[in-house]
């Protein structure tokens, strides 16, 4: 017991006979060194005691489409964390291929007696999806917010990145390296995140190399967010010439070396690759991933507040909070390869942006 006080007082940075009269219920401690000591208990993994057991506010819903990707077990720690300092209980909902839809996960959430849910890149996304079930839902007088995916037919908080500037980023950094002929690589073309990348993402090759829009199009690949859909479509950009590939996400980055290395080019030695979240592990990749920072913490945050808001009965506004991402550099970007590299036995030179304009190639 002495060794566990100890560990405790240490963590919460008090004295042991503090941690004792917290644990005791004893007074004599203000309410910020109580709380430092309780929250120095759930980070060492220490079960509070009965007494000291906060009830739950309620259950709150937390809806993704998927955990494969590491951005939204990162989404669902954050959000977790956020509602039980705020005495919530959290209650993660996720779909399977064949599995529960995100409208028999909200009618779930529903019947349970949720105060509010989260959605994380949910069908507000999915600019085909009938919105009309958010309406219902707020018919039943269930608050929600809204990350990743703006929709101005739902009314609702948002919560996103800002995917425009995160794309002008890329560009930006990949032609201070000298690379000319750019690649993207992203999802299917009907969701709202991967429209605001494409139009960040010719916009930063118009401004930085002078390509117009449609000529920048021609450099975006749209696949699958995985592994193999990001292999797929660097193969793709990489057989167009491209230097470099900016990916929608670190697993379609992944993908995207993986493409290269089996087309005997080195990452970064012959193409360059960016990718985008910053998932957690992705710094120890081989090569460690230059990536777009997806800012989660503040954005789970910030989606928790918006919620808490509504549920206590002074609503958010509905619009969009628009988070700016962050370049994180690190070894999968470098200069741009000089004279030709050879792509299975094709030899591609590296022009100018006017030779290549004139002859369309």
């Amino acid at each position: 017991m002495t060794a566990r006080l100890a560990d405790i007082a240490a963590q919460a940075g008090v004295s042991e006979a503090t941690v004792s009269r917290v644990l005791n219920g004893k007074p004599g401690v203000s309410p910020a060194t109580r709380e430092s000591v309780l929250a120095a208990l759930d980070l060492l993994g220490y079960e509070r005691p009965l007494r000291l057991r906060q009830r739950s506010a309620g259950l709150v819903g937390l809806i993704t489409p998927e955990l494969e990707n590491p951005i939204f077990p990162a989404f669902a720690q954050v959000i977790g964390q956020a509602l039980t300092r705020q005495g919530y209980t959290p209650v993660l909902a996720t779909q399977t291929p064949g599995g529960s839809t995100e409208d028999e996960l909200t009618e779930m959430l529903v019947e349970r007696g949720v105060a509010g849910i989260i959605f994380v890149s949910g069908l507000h996304a999915d600019t085909t999806a009938d919105t009309q079930r958010y309406e219902q839902l707020r018919g039943k007088g269930v608050p929600f917010v809204m990350i990743n995916g703006f929709s101005p037919k739902v009314r609702a908080p948002f919560v996103s990145p800002d995917d425009r500037a995160a794309m002008r980023l890329a560009v930006t950094h990949l032609v201070s390296l000298g690379h000319e002929r750019i690649g993207l690589a992203l999802g299917p073309a009907r969701f709202v995140p991967v429209q605001r990348k494409i139009e960040g993402f010719t916009t930063g090759l118009q401004e930085q190399l002078g390509l117009s829009q449609e000529r920048a199009g021609e450099f975006v690949r749209h696949s699958l967010y995985t592994l193999e859909g990001g292999q797929a479509a660097a193969t793709a950009l990489i057989g167009r010439g491209c230097t470099a590939v900016v990916c929608a996400s670190d697993m379609m980055a992944l993908g995207a070396i993986r493409a290269a290395r089996e087309l005997g080019l080195s990452v970064p030695g012959n193409v360059s690759v960016i990718g985008f979240d910053d998932s957690p592990l992705i710094a120890f990749t081989d090569p460690p991933l230059t990536t777009i920072r997806q800012p989660v913490t503040a954005m789970g945050q910030a989606a928790v507040r918006a919620l808490l808001e509504e549920v206590g009965g002074t609503p958010a506004p509905h619009s969009e909070f628009v988070f700016l991402p962050e370049l994180v550099v690190r070894g999968s970007t470098a200069s741009a390869p000089r004279g030709r590299t050879s792509l299975s036995g094709t030899s591609v030179s590296r022009r100018s942006t006017a030779e290549r304009d004139q002859t369309g190639g």
